[in-house]
């Protein structure tokens, strides 16, 4: 029943661990990110990434500070030590910024904190291409109809959108208007910031009725925005933006696209979340875009671009098919040397109960199944046999010497209880030390020693209990013929 319970507890743990290639190995690193449209990448190092670099140089266990200054942003990594907790680490990150975001222009957007995670790779990318509709018109089809889809999915963190284009009002001044005018392009940009807006227009309450009022926004076509006054001359002429400028709605950035065999597409990338299986959120993904493909428009297409999830598939199921095959060489090697189907039926199902059980410390630690812990299940099969074949030897020599097996079973198991606790300790004091050692390398092999480690544990506790009950009911004295022993 014991050992029962461990299957059905293993069973359990198996279902909620998260599949990954890899252990999770990411150094904390926080990243802190402000645009500033405009601004060279001269002005973004003065301005912004200096002020950023000295604001946080001072929080505690900073390991690689790395800074990037582009035109029109700028970029702050952090790395910290790995005895840094990720989270109070980034609310520092956080704190730090918030003291000199007042020193910061009042152009640049508000900076940006965030955790840099391998989970946040998408796993999946699904393409949208059409014969129909331009990228702007894709794009905004994608958004609006397909992305929500996608990110209703179980486990989907976020859906990232990859080579969309945005509708814009793009303006495009005329240096010699406006300077012939006597305007700047500041005062393009006051009277954008004085006109453009929406703003309530309150209600009107009444004895028997309230309404709410709201004033219809004019601007919304190109033709409007031409319209749109500057200001006036000494003759009284009105000076509208159609004068100094071309205004036409287009793309938002004109520089970002996605090709797919010289064909304009938008991609849409399946972010996981953290505890989320990979394989699961993919088939889920998959399935979900064949349902979207149904109701497309015509001549629009989704398909898979790019699947990270098909190699550590193949890589699990290799594993898998290694497993079923080390453990069948197991049981046959046990079979040619006890020379009985009955005692290797015994030390058989010492591997299957072990194996299973040892999710069980994956689980309470928070590991996740990956090749690396699929790994030590391979080598822990030849491994988990040893205390089991130890106690039935010893149990089948007291029954040849005429013992009746419930008998032989208890003392046998008695005799060498000690030996095989020790030889238990002495592999676990191997293969344990490994978690705990420094570095990177301590964190990728430490979920490799745990699973050995445990399922060395339990192979000695199903030993004293599962085999000597199993033997006491199969076990029987050799008897001499030719060839082997039968049931």
């Amino acid at each position: 029943v014991i050992s029962l319970l461990l299957v059905v507890l293993g069973v359990m743990s198996f279902t909620r661990l998260t599949l990954r290639e890899l252990p999770a190995i990411d150094p904390p690193i926080v990243s802190v990110s402000v645009d500033y449209p405009g601004a060279s990448a001269a002005v973004v190092e003065t301005r912004i990434t200096q002020v950023l670099e000295d604001a946080l140089a001072g929080i505690e266990g900073v390991d690689i500070v790395q800074s990037s200054s582009r035109n029109g942003s700028a970029d702050v990594s952090m790395e910290f030590k790995l005895s840094r907790d990720i989270e109070a680490a980034t609310n520092d990150v956080r704190d730090a910024v918030s003291r000199v975001q007042d020193r910061l222009p009042e152009e640049a957007d508000p900076p940006e904190v965030s955790k840099v995670e391998s989970d946040s790779d998408a796993i999946l990318w699904l393409n949208m291409r059409s014969d129909n509709m331009d990228a702007l018109e894709l794009s905004d089809y994608a958004n609006r109809y397909v992305s929500d889809r996608l990110s209703a999915i179980e486990g989907v963190a976020r859906v990232i959108v990859g080579g969309d284009q945005r509708y814009a009002m793009r303006i495009w001044l005329d240096r010699e208007a406006l300077a012939a005018r006597g305007l700047a392009v500041s005062d393009v940009e006051a009277a954008l910031r004085r006109e453009n807006v929406e703003l309530p227009a309150g209600r009107i309450e009444s004895a028997n009725r309230d309404f709410t009022l709201r004033v219809q926004r004019s601007y919304r076509q190109a033709e409007d925005f031409a319209r749109l006054a500057l200001s006036k001359g000494a003759d009284g002429y009105v000076v509208r933006l159609g004068d100094v400028a071309k205004v036409e709605r287009a793309a938002e950035e004109r520089r970002s696209y996605l090709r797919s065999n010289g064909q304009q597409n938008v991609g849409l990338g399946i972010v996981k979340t953290s505890t989320a299986n990979s394989l699961d959120v993919a088939r889920a993904a998959r399935a979900e875009a064949l349902r979207v493909q149904q109701s497309l428009p015509a001549g629009t297409q989704i398909f898979v671009a790019y699947d990270s999830t098909l190699f550590i598939e193949s890589a699990v199921e290799r594993v898998y098919a290694t497993l079923i095959e080390g453990c069948a060489l197991v049981i046959m090697v046990i079979f040619l040397f006890l020379g009985s189907v009955r005692s290797a039926l015994i030390p058989a199902v010492t591997v299957p109960v072990c194996l299973i059980a040892a999710f069980i410390g994956l689980y309470a630690f928070g590991y996740s199944i990956n090749l690396l812990t699929l790994l030590a299940l391979v080598l822990c099969i030849g491994l988990v046999v040893d205390d089991a074949i130890v106690v039935l030897e010893n149990i089948q020599r007291r029954a040849d010497l005429g013992e009746p097996s419930l008998v032989a079973a208890q003392r046998g198991t008695r005799q060498v209880a000690f030996a095989v606790i020790s030889t238990t300790a002495v592999l676990v004091a191997v293969f344990l030390p490994i978690g705990f050692m420094e570095g990177n390398t301590g964190r990728l092999f430490r979920e490799l020693s745990v699973t050995l480690a445990s399922a060395i544990a339990l192979s000695a506790f199903v030993a004293l209990t599962l085999t000597p009950m199993m033997a006491s009911k199969l076990v029987r004295p050799h008897v001499e013929k030719k060839g082997f022993n039968g049931f």
